[in-house]
């Protein structure tokens, strides 16, 4: 029995896996297929785990470990930019659902303190699933999302309170005086909490990526995320907030994007246990015993959270929309709902069947949240436009918005340089000069703080895993420049970048012409070899000291070029992922030219045959200010800072370049 925790993991993940399956076929959410993988497995239904207290510890790890994600994806100034939500959304929110429910338990026949119990049951929506879903979906940062999120910090922060209530619904409280203490304290490790991470947390990093070391970097984030988190949880708040603000430490610093791939895999981890011990609870017997209690004790929750929710958002003067959408999202029971009930059973304000009524409810509120997140928008945009011909016009007047997102950088169509060593530096360099947008990714974290100070656009991690590469937009970027050292780590990015953006443009720096081919191989459209480009800077040094003139040494530049590209051009020919116009005509090259004043192009036109009769080579399109001509007419006259793109061999684009530029 030594390993029997062990073996009860090994069993849940293994359904786990055969239910999902089943469930993707269709189209169901994976939290449904964790939540009916509990129920089986659970002592309710086949009876497979023994362990369920250890296996429920460990799915606590994965809400601590979700809202550490939470908190660095987030940031301390959003956090004060939507505080009204939190504040008076979260408190209108918790306030009225407890009278409301309390009201409607009173006229079923229950007794105050039970009604008031259910209030605190009830007021509480699950963090856990409703923010894995919108983190899922990429809704986190809208503005539902945002409201949802700013109710749900203030749900978590009443936990403690609610808690320290029930002795005295159930008569066995010792006195209001320690009520306060402990809010009092819990305010003090709150603050404190937050003001040390936010202080030591960056100087323990700095110290940490020194080291260089992926193992210490990951006990480091563990530590802080888990210890942070345990603290809070001394003075009864949750270990989830207490984890929440130990993100928010983290959020400000240049550290956040690689800690956030490191920590993403042990939280899909244990959040999954997390969805599955919640089923667990569930006794599948009674809810077919009793379907009709269950389904109307789950139709009142879903009505009164909703119109409160609605309610609450609505009084803030958000948009009716935004108001709607976040009322649905937030019509379930919450995780911290079950440490309540427990609480509840031991004072007598709960019995064996509104326990087990509590249960059924909760997770059917839970298991309906995706069909919520699917729908809510669609319906509340419907309702939107319904609801102003019955209901009174001063309810759709909100127009606060929840403000800008805190995210570091918004990229659209730009360049991700990898390595921001001397080549990295040049590319920026140019874009910059050019107004070409770009971001960097830098695993130097000295180089990171420093260029940041310079107003850079550059994040500190490892480019090669995809939650950094999400973090640099790589589904949003037009070119990546891959311009590191090291071979293998290379082979792996080019591997991961063409994975997660098909059409993305990939260059790639590499050392050696024997390296070349298997990057073409994994997906690179250009290699540029420091073997090849440095013999020809050689050479070229050679000729100047024999006094060759510079237009000869340009020719055996071109000639090189040619005869050694066409090697090149052939390892890409031999790889789908790397097609450029030399696939389809061997030889032969594109150039952009710009026309300069004074040269032999400016002020001619097309049908002149200037460009095409002085070098052979072919004008394919032109491009003018923010418009680009392709296939221009014979009629165009090519002006002043014209740019044009050439087709055409070594010999023709060389000769066409002469007639773009002032003639000496």
């Amino acid at each position: 029995m030594e390993y029997g925790l062990l073996k009860d993991i090994v069993l849940l993940l293994g359904l786990a896996l055969f239910t999902l399956l089943l469930f993707r076929q269709f189209k169901i959410p994976s939290i449904i297929g964790f939540l009916v993988t509990g129920i089986i497995a659970g002592p309710h239904a086949l009876g497979l785990v023994k362990n369920i207290h250890e296996v429920e510890q460990m799915a606590e790890i994965g809400v601590v470990l979700l809202l550490f994600t939470i908190g660095i994806e987030f940031s301390l100034k959003e956090l004060l930019r939507i505080r009204h939500l939190v504040l008076w959304g979260g408190g209108l929110q918790v306030a009225l659902t407890i009278a409301l429910v309390a009201l409607v338990s009173l006229l079923f026949g229950f007794t105050p303190a039970e009604s008031v119990f259910f209030g605190f049951l009830v007021s509480l929506s699950s963090t856990a699933i409703l923010m894995k879903l919108l983190m899922d979906a990429g809704e986190i940062d809208t503005p539902h999302g945002k409201a949802a999120l700013g109710i749900l910090i203030f749900q978590d922060l009443c936990v403690v309170p609610l808690m320290l209530f029930v002795p005295f619904l159930g008569g066995s409280g010792s006195g209001i005086t320690d009520i306060v203490i402990i809010c009092a304290k819990a305010l003090v490790v709150v603050v404190v909490s937050h003001f040390g991470a936010r202080f030591a947390v960056p100087w323990i990093f700095s110290q940490v990526v020194k080291t260089r070391s992926r193992e210490l970097f990951i006990l480091t984030i563990i530590f802080v995320g888990f210890g942070t988190a345990w603290l809070t949880a001394q003075v009864g708040l949750s270990l989830a907030l207490g984890a929440f603000i130990a993100g928010l430490a983290i959020s400000e610093s240049e550290y956040s994007h690689q800690v956030m791939g490191d920590i993403i895999p042990f939280r899909d981890t244990f959040i999954s246990l997390f969805f599955i011990s919640v089923g667990m609870l569930l006794d599948p017997a009674f809810v077919l015993s009793n379907p009709f209690t269950v389904l109307i004790v789950v139709s009142i929750i879903i009505a009164i959270k909703a119109i409160v929710v609605v309610a609450a958002v609505l009084i803030l003067k958000f948009p009716v929309r935004v108001a709607l959408t976040s009322g649905i999202l937030l019509a379930q029971v919450g995780e911290f709902a079950f440490v309540l009930s427990h609480s509840g059973m031991k004072f007598g304000l709960l019995t064996d069947t509104t326990y087990q009524i509590f249960l059924a409810s909760s997770v059917a509120t839970m298991a309906l949240t995706p069909v919520y997140l699917k729908f809510a928008l669609p319906l509340a945009e419907k309702a939107a436009l319904i609801l102003p011909r019955y209901l009174p016009a001063f309810l759709f007047r909100g127009s606060r918005t929840t403000g800008v997102s805190h995210a570091r950088f918004l990229m659209d169509g730009h360049v991700i340089i990898i390595g921001y060593g001397v080549n990295g530096k040049n590319v920026a360099q140019v874009l910059t000069a050019n107004d070409i947008p770009y971001l960097a990714i830098e695993a130097n974290h000295l180089t990171v703080r420093s260029e940041r100070k310079k107003g850079v656009k550059i994040i500190f991690g490892d480019a090669s895993r995809a939650e950094i590469l999400e973090q640099a937009h790589i589904g949003k970027a037009r070119i990546m420049v891959v311009a590191i050292s090291d071979a293998a780590a290379t082979r792996r990015l080019v591997s991961q970048v063409r994975s997660m953006n098909r059409n993305i443009h990939l260059i790639v720096r590499t050392r050696y012409i024997i390296e070349m081919e298997p990057l073409y191989a994994l997906g690179a459209n250009e290699v540029i070899p420091e073997e090849f480009e440095t013999s020809i800077e050689i050479f070229s040094r050679v000729l100047r000291n024999f006094l060759i003139p510079q237009d000869q040494i340009e020719k055996c530049i071109w000639d090189v070029r040619k005869d050694s590209y066409q090697m090149i051009r052939s390892m890409s020919r031999r790889n789908v992922q790397a097609v450029g116009i030399s696939s389809y005509l061997p030889g032969y090259e594109l150039m952009n030219c710009r026309v300069q004043d004074g040269s032999a192009a400016a002020g001619s036109l097309l049908r002149d045959g200037v460009v095409r009769g002085r070098s052979g080579a072919t004008i394919l399109a032109i491009k003018r200010g923010d418009d680009l001509i392709a296939n221009p007419d014979p009629v165009w006259e090519l002006r002043s800072d014209d740019i044009v793109l050439l087709l055409g061999n070594s010999e023709q684009l060389s000769a066409a370049a002469a007639l773009f530029v002032p003639s000496s």
